[in-house]
């Protein structure tokens, strides 16, 4: 299956896409996709850990390794500027990332009583702070003359008309933020590059190590493999329209409510 080719003019429209995340499950696997993709020229792979691009020599795109944390505004600006060196206009960019635990003790908590300052502080970082600094010195460098994207990596938690459940505190509170900053990114980019499509993207239910501590409940036919998420993923952004910027779509191509 071709995909992101709605986001070429012409059959001979080349790409260049830029992953943030490229060490994660669904971030390698987006990159696996990708790397075969005839309409994709570059393929940039971010992460904190060193991305291997050998195992990427004899493939359609160019791929290309930085080292960005997205929590380190000074490591993100770094990251845009390398892109910029290369003098590339960016076409797509797709923020993978996101925390729900760490080996310091940060879990999602079951009640009020468990939540901490710092955990919390943690969340907000990455799942929300995070894609936005990313949005800050990236879409810079967003291809202004086609149609062109920028995603997040969102939740279906982060709904508040949605959630009926509770718990989760920190967690649900970041995916919020970072959906009401997609919102405002979306409705700010209108104005300065109006092919733009801003989104938030809920993978749904994948087995990583993000949720490998939480898949005791979860149905086998709603444990997605990487591959499978991603692929869901990129035909999600390719079905996307102008009219839908602002707003957070889910694995099977239904907007999330907000």
């Amino acid at each position: 299956m071709t995909m992101l080719t709605s986001f070429s003019d012409t059959s001979s429209d080349t790409l260049t896409v830029a992953i943030i995340g490229a060490t994660g499950g669904i971030g390698s696997a987006i990159i696996e996709h990708l790397a075969h993709e005839p309409t994709v020229k570059t393929l940039y792979c971010g992460s904190r850990a060193p991305f291997d691009t050998s195992v990427y020599e004899n493939v359609n795109a160019t791929v290309r390794s930085f080292s960005i944390d997205i929590t380190n505004e000074v490591s993100v600006k770094k990251a845009a500027e390398f892109i910029a060196d290369n003098g590339d206009a960016v076409d797509v960019v797709i923020v993978a990332t996101g925390l729900l635990h760490d080996d310091k003790g940060l879990r999602p908590e079951k009640s009020l009583q468990q939540l901490q300052a710092d955990n919390f502080l943690k969340n907000m970082l990455v799942n929300a702070l995070g894609p936005a600094l990313v949005a800050k010195h990236f879409l810079p460098l967003i291809n202004k003359n086609k149609r062109s994207f920028f995603g997040a990596f969102s939740a279906r938690v982060g709904s508040i008309s949605d959630n009926g459940l509770g718990g989760w505190h920190s967690y649900r509170a970041s995916k919020a933020a970072n959906n009401m900053l997609i919102k405002n990114i979306a409705i700010e980019y209108k104005r300065k590059c109006p092919y733009l499509i801003v989104a938030g993207l809920h993978p749904g239910t994948v087995d990583t190590e993000l949720s490998t501590p939480f898949q005791k409940n979860v149905k086998p036919e709603k444990l997605f493999t990487p591959e499978f998420s991603a692929k869901q993923i990129l035909s999600v952004i390719d079905k996307l329209s102008e009219s839908d910027s602002g707003n957070c779509f889910a694995w099977d191509g239904r907007q999330i409510p907000a």
